[in-house]
């Protein structure tokens, strides 16, 4: 099991939250609903290099690079489905800054838009300067209808590549892309337990705490500035402490006797739900992020944790075991009209609402008593088990699209992280090096 979950087990223990209870209820495998959004069809005709024979990060030309990172970037972004033009018998000229005379026969293939560019360095070393020009064909109005130049040094290449995705899905759904979204996790740093942050795909990770001990379960502020997370000062101590992400400024928000755990910003950024046992149980509690106001929202015998706020702000999903083994739950923001949510299996937790409010991503135990994601929709008539195979599944977040998740999971051996669409297609993982990856959250939009 995950050492987010272990810890979370073993310290709710001591909370009256014990959480294993052997069953013989039974799951239901649904096949996950796939988006009925056509995919428009695209191709890369390619990106030139013009100058700067090879990229930093390997004996790749620049332009081949970029290109590699883009046809990523738009696969993932499943608003597009990729065509190969030389597969569909469509060979291409010398690309230029006006659309090649073959992007007319491809649109006949049914093509809808065609993407090329050029790119090159300036000069040379770790900071030259790196000029990126993307175009766009639409086939439907027969012409070029964009075109834009990107400059900056090597180190931002990837984030050109991104940025033009990003476009690309804006201009075609009127909705940000997630090219350039990151994800925070915590990772293993020798016998503690840090902060990092990076790209969506994994790469240009960078450390964001460096305390020595424990910081876990991150999570991102509305305006994606912040994280905050639960910081293990001493091993009796637990607060939730805020860090800004570009400078390191960092200050404790919750600071309560006991354990104060699974911290989660509200829409607006104007409320910090977290569960704390100050008062003798495990909790959930709302702060006032602007008055330091605090109210308790649930009050039972059983143990309450990992509070998740609904897109409107206006409800709570939460996991209690209230009634037995960990179940999801949901309440009205005030903490009024409590219900449960989940029924099948003795095991449900770590509930997470999708950004569209159609979906609650949560971790389920199978009959085989595997660990792995499921999904479920607020008025409960849907359930879908998300992943399978060998390893625990734990810690699920949405992408701010609502058409990913990013989750760790120990398939390989070791914790790492993995990405995988809404449908349960498309399994990817995205970090390598470590020895522990774990407790992802994906960040808002830019």
């Amino acid at each position: 099991m995950p050492f987010r979950t272990v810890v979370i087990i073993s310290l709710c223990l001591s909370v009256g939250l014990a959480w294993i209870i052997e069953s013989g209820a039974t799951d239901v495998y649904l096949e996950a609903t796939r988006s009925d959004f056509q995919k428009i069809p695209l191709a890369i005709a390619g990106i030139n290099n013009v100058g700067g024979a090879e990229s930093p990060e390997g004996r790749l030309k620049l332009g081949t690079r970029i290109e590699e990172v883009l046809k990523a970037d738009v696969r993932r972004s499943l608003v597009f489905s990729l065509v190969d033009l030389q597969s569909i018998g469509v060979n291409v000229g010398t690309l230029g800054t006006t659309p090649d005379p073959a992007f007319k026969q491809a649109a006949e293939q049914g093509v809808s838009v065609i993407v090329w560019g050029k790119a090159g360095m300036k000069s040379e070393g770790k900071d030259a300067d790196v000029n990126m020009d993307g175009y766009v064909y639409d086939a439907g109005s027969d012409e070029m209808v964009g075109g834009k130049r990107y400059v900056g040094s090597t180190s931002v290449m990837r984030l050109m590549a991104h940025r033009f995705a990003d476009e690309l899905v804006f201009r075609y759904t009127g909705e940000p892309g997630i090219a350039r979204t990151k994800i925070a996790y915590v990772s293993e740093q020798g016998t503690a337990r840090e902060i990092f942050v990076m790209d969506y795909d994994g790469h240009d990770a960078r450390q964001v705490t460096a305390d020595g001990f424990l910081n876990l379960m991150p999570r991102w502020s509305p305006d994606r500035r912040f994280l905050v997370f639960t910081a293990y000062r001493k091993r009796s101590m637990q607060n939730i402490d805020m860090i800004e992400v570009a400078t390191g400024k960092r200050w404790t928000l919750v600071a309560l006797g006991g354990l104060n755990i699974t911290p989660a910003l509200s829409p607006d950024g104007n409320y910090l739900a977290f569960a704390s046992s100050y008062e003798g149980n495990s909790e959930i509690y709302r702060m006032d992020t602007r008055t330091k106001a605090l109210q308790r929202l649930t009050g039972h015998a059983g143990g309450d944790l990992s509070p998740s706020w609904s897109p409107s702000g206006r409800e709570l999903a939460f996991a209690s075991d209230r009634s037995g083994g960990p179940q999801i739950f949901l309440m009205s923001r005030d903490g009024t009209n409590v219900r449960r949510l989940t029924f099948e299996g003795d095991y449900n937790a770590a509930p997470v609402w999708s950004p569209r409010g159609n979906w609650i991503a949560y971790v389920c135990r199978t009959p085989k008593k595997e660990y792995k994601l499921c999904l479920i929709t607020p008025d409960g008539q849907k359930r879908v088990q998300l992943t399978t195979g060998q390893g625990v599944d734990d810690s699920p977040s949405w992408s701010p699209d609502g058409r990913h998740l990013v989750f760790s999971s120990t398939a390989g051996g070791k914790s790492h992280i993995y990405m995988i669409n809404a449908d349960g297609k498309d399994l990817e993982r995205i970090t390598f090096s470590g020895t522990h990856n774990s407790a992802p959250t994906w960040s808002p939009a830019s």
